[in-house]
């Protein structure tokens, strides 16, 4: 038989495709032949690189989508990238994985070369044959603990929390502290806030004042910082008939309300908060309550059940008085500093709402 036969033969062998009668004759004729047998035992483990390879693939694959999830739930910092970005930036992330497949190929390739070279007596090399299994060997280990580290990857991803209830904060700080109701959190084991564009971010509780129902959260990523807060938040309380509007997240699309001012006080001459005359729902609870210059005069907090359109707000001084409870108790708080101008004065109302909108976060609770 020439070459091509021999390997065809060695082929139909290893995949099982020869007769018992074919199959009978060729083990005979591997245990008389040694080149036979060499060259069966090769193309044995030039089929299993195949199959290395294929399954490098797949682990590559697997890194990328465990990758992406991690991202999208905030757990390791990535940028948010689509398209060809997207795969650039994977590949060089997991680049080592990738060099691991390469050198497959490149293994597989030589693996060929090798099993072409035994079967022409005058290019035998037991020497390369042996280093080259020492370097699938080694490559074989790289692959082993790739799978450690996805497996240990995947056991760090928290499972899907079902969030049940919720409502509205608005950002105070840059650096990621929003205010809200304490209602909203009450009894929560888990918070996060989704912003205008739908990404979720876990929070942690700085501060809880139920008797003002004001809680004061921290965004949870490190890196967060958002542009300077075009509004600011009043330490004076508003005039009746003032014109007045409010955001919030009754449904997953933020909403807007517009009323007015109707009592300075609240709920039987309440101090806490003042009333206003405007349409809300469960939602929007923890919402800023703002002016026509884009300054907030309250947080939105409570609806008088016996009458439509009767909403309290707790005043927006008290959200001064907390951060400087906040900061007398813990002074690592004293570099917060809540806005005290407003870049909104003059502007249209639709274009208002449009820069307020990226402060607004809904706040999500399980």
């Amino acid at each position: 038989m020439n070459d091509l036969q021999i390997l065809e033969a060695v082929e139909r062998y290893i995949s099982g495709q020869m007769s018992s009668d074919e199959r009978v004759y060729f083990e005979q004729l591997r245990k008389t032949d040694p080149e036979i047998d060499q060259l069966v035992v090769e193309h044995t483990f030039f089929m299993q690189q195949f199959d290395r390879f294929e399954n490098t693939k797949k682990l590559k694959t697997r890194l990328n989508e465990v990758h992406i999830e991690l991202a999208e739930r905030n757990l390791i910092k990535s940028p948010k990238l689509k398209g060809k970005a997207k795969i650039v930036y994977l590949f060089n992330r997991y680049k080592k994985v990738t060099a691991i497949a390469a050198s497959i190929a490149g293994i597989t390739a030589l693996t060929f070369s090798a099993m072409v070279w035994s079967v022409s007596p005058n290019n035998k090399n037991n020497a390369d044959i042996k280093a080259l299994n020492r370097e699938i060997s080694a490559l074989k280990n790289q692959n082993s603990q790739q799978n450690r580290e996805i497996n240990n990857i995947k056991q760090n991803i928290p499972a899907t929390i079902n969030y049940t209830k919720g409502g509205t904060g608005f950002l105070i700080d840059e650096e990621g502290y929003i205010v809200t109701n304490a209602h909203i959190i009450e009894n929560a084991r888990n918070i996060a806030v989704q912003n205008a564009a739908g990404k979720d971010m876990t929070v942690n509780v700085v501060y809880v004042d139920v008797e003002r129902d004001l809680a004061i959260l921290k965004i949870a990523d490190t890196s967060f910082m958002a542009q300077p807060i075009p509004f600011r938040i009043k330490k004076s309380s508003a005039d009746i008939a003032d014109h007045v509007y409010t955001l919030g997240y009754p449904r997953n699309d933020i909403v807007y309300g517009e009323g007015y001012l109707a009592a300075k006080t609240g709920y039987n001459g309440d101090t806490l908060t003042c009333q206003i005359a405007i349409a809300a729902n469960p939602g929007n609870s923890g919402g800023p309550v703002l002016n026509r210059n884009g300054e907030v005069i309250g947080i939105l907090s409570t609806k008088q059940t016996s009458a439509d359109g009767v909403v309290f707000a707790i005043q927006s001084k008290y959200i001064h008085l907390a951060l400087e409870e906040l900061q007398n108790k813990d002074s690592t708080y004293k570099h917060l500093k809540i806005p005290s101008s407003t870049s909104l004065k003059g502007m249209e109302k639709t274009q208002q709402v449009k820069k307020i909108s990226e402060y607004v976060y809904m706040v999500k609770v399980s």
